[in-house]
């Protein structure tokens, strides 16, 4: 498949920040990474290859990008404050740098679909709830969808806007709403194994049917468990079959 790595100095994160491609054609998956990795997690990993079949087939065009959990979320001595600053401002990247990035790389007609697993399926969802006008829609893999899960007991208003099992209760702007509701694609899956919270995706899907959103919610079995393997089977099947 073709691959290419790029990247440019972002003026959100004041930091060099690379982005990999994979493939040429089809609506674009944007990749968001788990806990403390980077931008090539998902090849390291090889879902990359698992999805080769669809990105050859041109069905789907790949953005995997970094994350910034590491100095914010994920870093041992940065005060809460500080780290909900770093997680907003990657929204900000992700939302005036990434997204106009791929629709350059591609179209503006092409659909955006954004993932990720574990802390990326949290940004992902709260990328595209936050910003439905820009982003078409979410597969959410293995994830909780409360901050709170992250931040060592760190609350603050930020913590809670960027907390869609939060927020979304008491979302009341129509246009917003209205906007979510018109996706095709809310994906919420979920291994019931090892490490996995199958009622986490259970009680977010819940809170998406009192907003009457239509949602897809997929609860696999004890055999799947909270790791790459469960990941590399559930992604490559929901882009073949859902898309």
């Amino acid at each position: 498949m073709k691959r290419e790595i790029t990247g440019w100095y972002s003026p959100a994160l004041q930091k060099e920040m690379p982005i990999a491609q994979y493939g040429e054609y089809g609506f674009a998956l944007l990749l968001i990474p788990t806990a403390a990795a980077d931008y090539l997690e998902y090849e390291r990993f090889q879902l990359i290859d698992a999805l080769a079949p669809q990105i050859n087939s041109g069905k789907v065009k790949v953005f995997s990008v970094n994350s910034m959990n590491t100095e914010s979320w994920m870093h041992p001595t940065m005060q809460g404050e500080h780290k909900a600053i770093n997680h907003n401002s990657f929204n900000e990247y992700i939302f005036n740098e990434v997204i106009p990035f791929i629709k350059n790389a591609t179209s503006y007609e092409t659909p955006i679909i954004v993932s990720g697993a574990s802390f990326g399926a949290l940004h992902s969802m709260n990328l595209f709830l936050k910003r439905p006008d820009l982003i078409d829609g979410v597969i959410a893999m293995s994830g909780v969808y409360d901050l709170r899960e992250y931040t060592k007991g760190f609350y603050d208003e930020q913590v809670y806007f960027n907390s869609p099992a939060m927020y979304m209760p008491n979302l009341a702007d129509h246009r917003i709403l209205e906007q979510i509701r018109s996706s095709r694609h809310i994906h919420i899956l979920t291994g019931g194994g090892s490490h996995e919270d199958p009622n986490a995706a259970r009680n977010f899907a819940s809170v998406l049917y009192d907003k009457g959103i239509n949602y897809e919610l997929s609860v696999w079995g004890n055999e799947w468990e909270h790791d790459w393997p469960t990941w590399r089977a559930m992604l490559p099947l929901f882009i073949e079959t859902r898309f």
